[in-house]
């Protein structure tokens, strides 16, 4: 079996010769921080882990009692493939987070269902091929197509002119445009991310703004608003119990009402690294998962291998 080109280096330096096996699901050429301590949690816990390249046709994936979603951050450019992927893999063996989620939630307008639903989001326009922007008179826009990470292809300007041109490039490509106002708080308290391990909530973080200056990712005590929302937004999942890990971005508006900017179920960063034990508390999570007491009960679904 072929895996990940990065070396395995448990903190044993060996791994478990029985026990359940775990596919940590990656791609290349990427720097995941957590992938290491995770992988050497995972030995200590008895667990049989290896890094695994997603879309590397030598990996057998039915040798897993778990392919854990996690550093697939190359989807963006072939989403397709990743999900066929993902729902051959389901067929064969567990998948955290399931199919249904990840077909969802790799295409940003699960915000525009979630807003239906009544969930306060970050205002935003869509604008799909074929579609003018309308509206959207704030004075400073961020525009991204519906299908990215990173803010890659995102831009954030004050000239509507050349926002509308990057909207125009965007659906001439045959993507969905996104476009909300810039918010300056972002700057300031910051966003916060709650992340949640096997269906409970684990730890939050402040994070600073993607685009442009910013300050260092730090654990902070979420406010009782924020954590409320993030229950709210959770109940609105279908497959709420069935998530494995979640994470849930808010900001507030310039009232001070917090709303959703994303939720993260595809391949979020968990931030384990600031919480001490957050690479074990996965694993753990993982194992409970594994013997049966986990939140997450995907099971295999071959009709739509």
């Amino acid at each position: 079996m072929s895996t990940s080109p990065h070396p395995v280096l448990p903190a044993s330096g060996v791994l478990p010769a029985s026990g359940p096996r775990v596919a940590y699901a990656t791609c290349l050429g990427i720097e995941d921080v957590e992938m290491f301590p995770v992988l050497a949690a995972f030995a200590r816990a008895g667990v049989h882990a290896e890094a695994a390249v997603w879309n590397d046709p030598d990996v057998d994936w039915g040798d897993f009692d778990l392919v854990l979603i996690r550093s697939v951050w190359d989807y963006i450019l072939q989403r397709d493939e990743f999900l066929g992927w993902a729902r051959r893999t389901a067929a064969l063996t567990r998948v955290a987070n399931p199919v249904p989620v990840l077909e969802r939630n790799t295409d940003k307008t699960y915000l525009r269902d979630l807003a239906e639903a009544g969930v306060p989001i970050v205002p935003t326009a869509w604008v799909a091929p074929g579609e003018e922007l309308t509206g959207a008179d704030w004075p400073e826009l961020v525009v991204k197509p519906t299908v990215s990470s990173g803010a890659r292809d995102t831009l954030r300007t004050t000239d509507r002119e050349e926002a509308l041109a990057h909207v125009a490039a965007l659906t001439a490509a045959g993507r969905t445009a996104m476009v909300q106002p810039y918010l300056p708080m972002v700057e300031d308290e910051g966003e916060t991310s709650l992340l949640y391990l096997g269906g409970e909530f684990s730890h939050a973080v402040r994070r600073g703004p993607m685009l442009g200056g910013g300050f260092r990712d730090v654990v902070r005590d979420p406010a009782d608003d924020q954590l409320a929302l993030a229950e709210r937004i959770l109940a609105a999942v279908p497959e709420r119990a069935e998530l494995f890990y979640a994470r849930v971005d808010l900001v507030r508006l310039p009232d001070g009402s917090p709303v959703l900017i994303e939720l993260e179920l595809t391949e979020p960063r968990l931030f384990l690294d600031l919480r001490p034990d957050g690479p074990e508390a996965l694993a753990a999570a993982t194992v409970r998962l594994l013997a049966g007491d986990g939140n997450t009960r995907p099971q295999p679904d071959v009709s739509r291998a």
